[in-house]
């Protein structure tokens, strides 16, 4: 009974992280091909990325709604090795996504000829590069394999606890500080800006001009804000109740963090769409246009087919010759 809730539970969640993950980047595809940003490829390979987390975890559904089943070793390895790579790749995009707003803030005026299409492309391909070494390093690295005992691919079936002490120093540390340091840097940069045109202002140079780029550095802070909240709410407490399951493997039920704590840092994958559309204006619009044209496809697919089913068209009235 557990086993088919935890297997719906999957199903959803990984039915909602790929149909919102992949409206999104249609969104940002027509943004793209309108404004030519660069910048916004990174945000489009965070909505890829987490797609692919939600494709993963279709493969665990299964497992869960195919009871009894008893794969491989080595299956079970390369499935996780999967999540695993997904999962990182959408946390590294979430690092990159950050280190653009903070770009864009410290150098606005040089920030289109540092940003080309080929630095973000070489970014994109060394990101995917590392997250495919971090999910894939215990199939390179026997040691940090361990013999399943459990009937199910799961973290700790397949990966010795000492692979996740490794990826929680090397991958999520690193990945919260330098959303911190980010962050600060970006509240400080945005502070002199303020007191710059409170400067101006005071002086009565301003001349009425609205402060635009300190609005512009507001919005980007705001966004890397609630990235930053949503990443250490979700994965936070499944690493650390990872690292104390390593250090005492008595002390912690596995089981708790592979069936909550790690779908809890799943859901970071279906908030960062959910967010990213909330707070962006452009993203918005672009999802209400798509959704229009859609209704628009469906009413005039309709309309054409009622008279083909033999139906009269109704004659029509004017008003004014309803108000005589």
């Amino acid at each position: 009974m557990a086993s088919s809730v935890l297997g719906v539970i999957l199903a959803v969640l990984a039915s909602l992280i790929i149909t919102a993950n992949a409206l999104v980047a249609i969104a940002l595809l027509r943004l793209i091909q309108k404004s030519g940003s660069k910048g916004l490829y990174f945000v489009l390979n965070l909505a890829i990325a987490d797609a692919m987390v939600g494709f993963t975890v279709v493969g665990l559904v299964m497992d869960e709604f195919s009871e009894p089943f008893h794969p491989p070793q080595t299956f079970c390895i390369l499935r996780m090795a999967f999540v695993t790579s997904s999962s990182a790749a959408s946390i590294l995009s979430l690092i990159l996504v950050a280190c653009d707003r903070h770009l864009a803030i410290r150098k606005p005026f040089h920030y289109f000829q540092l940003v080309t299409g080929l630095r973000v492309g070489v970014r994109l391909v060394g990101l995917w590069l590392v997250a495919a070494i971090i999910g894939f390093l215990p199939v390179l690295t026997p040691c940090f394999q361990k013999v399943s005992t459990h009937g199910k691919c799961s973290f700790f079936g397949v990966f010795h606890p000492t692979y996740m002490l490794t990826v929680f120093c090397v991958g999520f540390f690193p990945a919260l500080f330098l959303f911190i340091y980010l962050y600060c840097d970006m509240l400080k940069i945005a502070s002199v800006h303020v007191q710059h045109i409170q400067e101006v202002e005071h002086a009565g140079l301003a001349g009425g001009c609205p402060p635009s780029h300190t609005t512009s550095d507001m919005k980007a802070m705001r966004t890397v804000a609630v990235l930053i909240g949503c990443f250490t709410l979700s994965w936070l407490p499944f690493f650390i109740a990872s690292i104390v399951q390593t250090v005492c493997t008595e002390c912690f039920p596995y089981k708790v963090i592979e069936n909550y704590l790690w779908l809890l840092g799943l859901c970071n994958s279906l908030l960062n769409p959910l967010l990213y559309s909330y707070w962006q204006k452009d993203v918005r619009l672009q999802l209400s246009q798509l959704t229009t044209g859609v209704k628009r496809r469906v009413l005039l697919h309709l309309g054409c087919r009622f008279p083909g089913r033999g139906t009269k068209s109704l004659p029509t009235v004017s008003c004014l010759r309803l108000q005589d």
